[in-house]
């Protein structure tokens, strides 16, 4: 039976893999492209009625109620639509695991607790099938994040519509992910429930104890590392130090897995001993504490909102409403969505969601638009529709936060029209033929 399982398995993956390979990536723009009478989400808070957008090799070189188009441009006339950026799914697995149940598509963790040389760009897979489903939604560009251990390795940004690794690569090495040990006590059970002892009977060792000893191991790391770094010749080359020289002149992040306020008062202290330029994911108890997070300019990503509070005590509605509270004090804070089954799709929903629970629709926008990307290091190239930074752009016939409306008839990365084709579209297309109907939706 087990054998049966693992064969039914693998040809469910080869028949999803082979259902696409006619989707190619777009080529380089070849021509000026102008989007005409468009109501233009810019992604900044601003919202332009009837607007232009002028985009000339892969860059956006006008926007406003009034441009000039340059000699040649294709036309796309956007009446009655919505323009928004491209939006930036933040900390994901996306091309490191193709289907979840299969071991052998999986290249997401290493053995080990400090891989700080662990790079995931190396791993990322451009033909994942995974990222077709996710640009129908409007998500354009993903952080790509190892998991494991305490030092997991280095994330990078990709965009979504590339042939390999290198074509993807947007902003590579970003930051270092860093996973913050539990203060919670863990039950263990030994033979016949031991009630919370172990095989032996003893006692379960101290959370806490454990927790901090485990830090200080990582501190210790830190300071070695910067001592190595500050020697302009090593007489021996160290990778694991090496990859982590740009946490010390802030060129990169630390991403720190945090999700209790015991967990981020630590993240926060070890980001002032070491000047880190930290960011919270995860951040189920950031509301808490946002008040400190303003004060040491520390970012959050809110993992997943449609979740249930992680202590009972909170409100069961907390995970929704914590968005709006990081707003009101001034937290800059993207939203995300991790859960293994939608792997990314409901990012919009998400921020929708908390439109419905104190955010605006810009700020909602923003939180998967222009705050992801200046989180990630790139909001100087994308995350907004203005002048100078990368024509990653979507077009919707109705709001892309709603469910209901999110529609995307076209989408651009860098200025190339790309496919919004996937499996699912290609077996609606499929049955539309057979069953001889027009579309349903």
């Amino acid at each position: 039976m087990k054998k049966i399982f693992l064969s039914f398995s693998a040809l469910c993956f080869l028949m999803t893999v082979r259902s696409q390979e006619t989707i190619a990536p777009a080529p380089k723009q070849s021509q000026p492209i102008v989007i005409t009478n468009a109501t233009i989400h810019v992604g900044n808070g601003q919202v332009i009625n009837n607007g232009s957008i002028v985009v000339v090799n892969g860059k956006i070189t006008a926007v406003g109620a009034s441009v000039t188009p340059p000699a040649g441009a294709k036309t796309i006339d956007a009446q009655g639509k919505q323009v928004y950026p491209g939006l930036i799914l933040a900390n994901s697995n996306l091309g490191l695991v193709d289907v979840n149940s299969v071991r052998a598509t999986s290249d997401v963790r290493e053995i080990g607790d400090m891989n700080a040389s662990i790079r995931s760009i190396i791993a990322y897979n451009a033909e994942n099938k995974v990222i077709n489903t996710l640009r129908p939604s409007g998500i354009l560009l993903a952080q790509v994040a190892p998991e494991g251990g305490m030092l997991s390795g280095s994330s990078s940004v990709v965009q979504l519509d590339a042939w390999n690794w290198e074509d993807a690569a947007y902003k590579t090495d970003n930051g270092l992910h860093f996973n913050m040990p539990s203060f919670l006590p863990r039950p263990r059970f030994g033979f016949g429930g031991g009630g919370g002892r172990g095989a032996g009977g003893e006692a379960p060792a101290d959370p806490v104890k454990e927790a901090l000893e485990k830090i200080d191991g990582f501190k210790a790391f830190l300071r070695e590392a910067k001592a190595y770094n500050g020697v302009k010749k090593p007489e021996e080359t160290n990778l694991k130090y090496e990859a982590v020289k740009g946490l010390f002149d802030r060129s990169q992040k630390l991403f720190v897995h945090a999700s209790t306020v015991k967990q981020i008062l630590v993240a926060v202290d070890m980001a002032k001993e070491f000047n880190l330029d930290m960011v919270i994911v995860g951040g189920e108890d950031s509301w808490q504490v946002a008040d400190l997070l303003k004060q040491n300019n520390i970012s959050v990503i809110l993992s997943q909102p449609h979740s249930l509070p992680i202590l009972p005590d909170d409100d069961v509605d907390q995970p929704y409403k914590t968005a709006a509270l990081l707003q009101k004090a001034g937290v800059n804070f993207a939203i995300n969505d991790d859960d293994g089954q939608t792997r990314g799709r409901n990012l919009p929903f998400n921020a929708g969601t908390a439109v419905a629970y104190g955010l605006t629709k810009e700020q909602a926008l923003a939180a998967i638009s222009l705050n992801a990307a200046k989180i990630l290091g790139v909001g100087d190239k994308t995350g907004s529709i203005e002048v100078g930074k990368d024509a990653n752009i979507v077009i919707s016939t109705g709001d892309i936060l709603d469910m209901r409306t999110n529609n995307i008839t076209q989408a651009f990365i860098q200025g190339r029209e790309i496919s919004l084709e996937s499996h699912q579209t290609q077996l609606y297309d499929k049955y539309k033929k057979k069953l001889g109907v027009k579309d349903a939706f």
